[in-house]
């Protein structure tokens, strides 16, 4: 163990360097903005949508290439001009009009079908729709955590649905066949990973937190219900603001769907009906409703810039959702959650898959993978907190925090932040800890 840690201390320089150079591929262009109009059929689970995608070339370029997950594109255009594309391996590959030049931007418009076996979520017994984590199923896009676009989306729906969706919310259009368009506008570059909505039969709450207005849906729950489900989202919100040192911006929904576990989007974050019954039950259990709501700054507004780098998303939302328990509920909350963390660290272990926080193979990640980023990268903040001591790691949190806002950053990034807030070198903690499996 020592000679390897030695190893480590004696590399790390080098991967600190590698990582920041090296962790965004080139694609050959940036996306600037997606608008995207969607119509989904929810008793036959399709969707039918259009999208022009703007860009600007990195440098000569003759065509783009865009996730696609399973959708069907039926055509591509530049203006009037028809386009040749071909799919292949869930992406789609655009030939453009013209070749363009480093700094040229042009815009793309792409029809297409499918019938998502993920990412677009139907649920017809209740009239619902929504989207979980893997956008290239229901728009073809860039999907990596590095790419970040402002977004204007329309999704078509029956009279009589709600809906919440990522961005500032527009008028609803009434279209003459009867059916409801509703659209939302994100002014803000995110990763296409947090782009989404949700629609469905639901009753709504909502209430005025500061200049942040909250808006709670559910089919299950009552208004009512919805206020004391939710009772503890402003709290949640102004906590990691203050620890973040950003205040939240925009408004924040909140909405209880047929079958997640929890997902973050861009002003919206969605648990499962099952989720809002228990808090009901035991208004204690709001560490899946704390741990969305960090990612408003964790994940969101700081991304990590590969999914190498996914602990920074996670093990962070994870150890600020205890950091609020502790502050919530008491030091008793925060240990019980470090306790689970260890737990599940020791048991990664004793089966041998314990591996580093900064994991390269990510291609298809098990759960013992995703206990590693999520659990084990919490404790390791844990951890580093009693290493560097209370004042100095929040110090290093608003720093890092502050200064990658709308960023996408690499472990190298967290480190240069944590070491200035502590005032000497942290290479030995993330050589044992981060880069290797401590």
């Amino acid at each position: 163990m020592f000679a390897r840690f030695c190893i480590w201390l004696c590399v790390l320089p080098l991967l600190l360097v590698s990582a920041s150079a090296h962790a965004v591929p080139s694609r050959g262009f940036d996306v600037l903005h997606y608008e995207v109009a969607l119509v989904p059929d929810i008793a036959h689970k399709r969707v039918t949508g259009e999208q022009t995608v703007r860009f600007r070339a990195e440098h000569a370029l003759r065509a783009v290439t865009l996730d696609s997950g399973a959708l069907k594109v039926t055509a591509a255009l530049q203006g009037d001009r028809a386009l040749a594309f071909a799919q292949d391996e869930a992406k789609v590959h655009i030939t453009l009009a013209e070749p363009l030049a480093r700094g040229d931007t042009a815009s793309v418009t792409i029809r297409y079908h499918g019938q998502p076996p993920y990412g677009l979520e139907f649920a017809p017994e209740r009239d619902e729709v929504y989207t979980i984590f893997s956008t290239s199923q229901w728009m073809p896009s860039v999907d990596a955590p590095d790419e970040r676009a402002t977004l204007a989306l329309s999704v078509t729906l029956p009279a009589g649905l709600l809906a919440a969706g990522t961005g500032r919310a527009l008028p609803v259009r009434t279209l003459p066949d009867g059916r409801i368009e509703h659209r939302w506008q994100l002014e803000t570059p995110m990763p296409g990973y947090v782009y989404g909505f949700t629609a469905g039969r639901y009753h709504e709450a909502t209430q005025q937190h500061g200049a942040t207005g909250l808006r709670f849906l559910s089919r299950e729950r009552s208004p009512g219900q919805l206020q004391r489900v939710f009772t503890a989202t402003g709290a949640m919100l102004d906590f990691f603001a203050a620890r973040a040192g950003l205040p939240y911006r925009g408004d924040y929904q909140q909405a209880l769907v047929a079958r997640t576990i929890g997902q973050e989007m861009a002003g919206l974050s969605l648990m499962s009906e099952r989720y809002g019954q228990q808090l009901l039950e035991d208004p204690a259990q709001t560490a899946l409703m704390a741990h969305e709501a960090a990612h408003q700054w964790w994940g969101n507004r700081v991304t990590c810039a590969g999914w190498e780098h996914f602990w920074l998303n996670e093990g962070m939302a994870n150890f600020m959702t205890a950091a609020y328990l502790q502050q919530a509920q008491g030091e008793a909350a925060y240990q019980a959650q470090v306790t689970i963390w260890r737990t599940r660290l020791d048991a990664l272990r004793a089966k041998g898959v314990d591996h580093a926080l900064v994991y390269a193979d990510w291609s298809a990640p098990t759960g013992d993978d995703r206990a590693v980023v999520y659990q084990k990268g919490a404790y390791v903040l844990h951890l580093l907190r009693g290493e560097m001591g209370e004042a100095a790691f929040w110090r290093g949190i608003r720093a890092y925090t502050q200064a990658n806002d709308g960023r996408s950053v690499v472990t190298a990034d967290f480190q240069r932040a944590m070491e200035t807030a502590a005032g000497r070198s942290l290479q030995p903690f993330f050589a044992q800890w981060v880069y290797g499996v401590g």
